[in-house]
């Protein structure tokens, strides 16, 4: 067993965490905005204007399709170098090895639904796939547009999932066309996985894309004023992460490129937030310890990323108020991350004086929220509690949400059992 106090020779430094970073294809990314500054003492520019003229302004998609072939081949050719690099740093241990052999068996029983959501990701003109937000490697983001383009829109900023490791932005593609269906706009993030970066890395990496969302999302449809940010498993964590250091950054006065009052809310979905208590668990898990303190920066680094534990240092006190309402959704067979993490995140929100509600559903595993559930179709808790929420006050949305028709099946029942048997995670 690794020791929690050391790491193993073999694991990449910070420095060769940038040497990855540095091989990748960065020439290939072209900056598509510059980003305006805000003063931590003024509101954020509200940029609603005529709202004729800024849906006009909606930009196209400016990419040829050999463009994005020779983009998907060179992002091909960059997952496949990191993983390999992976694979030499994991060495050969059963525990991951069987556990990403769970993944291939449970991906492909799920395959009915996923082929359908590909099929509209790749070929639907209202999802804008790749927008650069910034100068980094995998610095790009979809965008998720609703058919109805008649007035500003509310934007859901999602943080896929994936371990730190396997996180992409196309795994909230279903999310995104659903909630796009509900008249609400979804910006699915990507950024930079370990061994490409580190904690940190991701953490600066979503913070952009955070300062390209509020700045510029109104010339797609979306005000500006009506963001909600939400993460999923590591997501959650990435995207929790982001809020507290940003509302720090503000309650001290800090130079600022977005603001957290631009922020209606925040929703957690199988997040863990308090790192200390977690690296014991991922280790019996198949995310070994060594790996764990590589992704994190080391054990010295916890305190920096635990929101739970941001929450209670001195500096974070005036930070607290600036927080928008936070919703954390757990399932009580969550074996991936328990529903203790998000229990005790909520208890020490409370405690600090945010804000906070918890959504425990009993029995639910790690996916069945995020990927089982909503495959079934019909009625989702999950689903229908967010979009409500966003609607909240807006009479017209809520009595087409009501009219709304269930949704449809996008894979057999018996699959989505015996991929909820098989599930790694």
């Amino acid at each position: 067993m690794e020791s929690a106090a050391s790491l193993p020779a073999n694991l990449p430094s910070k420095d060769s965490i940038n040497e990855i970073t540095e091989e990748a294809e960065t020439d290939s990314l072209v900056r598509v905005s510059s980003f305006p500054i805000v003063s931590s003492n003024q509101q954020p520019r509200r940029r609603g204007g005529n709202r004729t003229s800024s849906l006009a302004a909606r930009p196209c998609r400016q990419q040829s399709f050999s463009r994005e072939i020779g983009h998907a081949a060179a992002e091909t050719y960059l997952l496949t170098h990191l993983s390999f690099k992976l694979l030499r740093y994991l060495g050969v241990g059963y525990r991951w090895m069987t556990r990403l052999l769970a993944l291939a068996i449970y991906a492909m029983l799920l395959m009915p639904g996923f082929l359908q959501v590909a099929f509209h990701y790749f070929f639907s003109k209202q999802v804008r796939r790749s927008i650069v937000y910034g100068d980094q490697p995998r610095n790009r983001l979809d965008l998720y547009l609703p058919m109805n383009s008649d007035g500003l829109k509310p934007v859901v900023a999602f943080v896929t999932g994936g371990a730190w490791i396997i996180g992409y932005k196309a795994w909230g593609s279903f999310l995104g066309l659903q909630l796009a269906e509900r008249d609400i706009i979804v910006a699915c993030i990507d950024y930079r996985n370990f061994p490409q970066g580190t904690i940190s890395d991701m953490v600066n990496d979503v913070s952009e894309a955070m300062t390209y969302i509020c700045n510029n999302i109104v010339d797609f449809g979306g005000d500006p004023n009506r963001i909600y940010l939400m993460g999923q498993s590591a997501g959650a964590h990435i995207s929790a992460c982001v809020l507290l250091q940003q509302a720090v950054k503000e309650s001290r006065g800090d130079s600022i490129s977005w603001s957290v009052s631009q922020i209606n809310a925040y929703f957690g979905l199988s997040g863990g937030y308090n790192l200390h208590k977690l690296v014991d668990h991922f280790h019996g898990r198949g995310l070994y310890r060594s790996i764990f303190l590589s992704i994190m920066e080391g054990e010295e680094s916890f305190e920096q990323f635990s929101p739970e534990i941001i929450l209670q240092k001195p500096s974070s006190e005036n930070a607290v108020s600036l927080l928008p309402h936070i919703i954390l959704f757990h399932g009580t067979a969550d074996y991936s991350i328990p529903s203790e993490a998000s229990i005790t995140f909520a208890d020490t929100l409370r405690r600090m004086g945010a804000q906070v509600d918890l959504i425990l559903y009993n029995g639910k595993t790690h996916t069945d929220l995020f990927l089982q559930d909503p495959l079934r179709g019909g009625k989702d808790e999950l689903f229908d509690y967010i979009v409500s929420f966003i609607h909240a006050g807006d009479d017209e949305a809520l009595a087409k949400d009501a009219m709304a028709p269930p949704r449809r099946r996008f894979v057999p029942e018996i699959l989505l059992k015996l991929a909820g048997q098989i599930s790694p995670f």
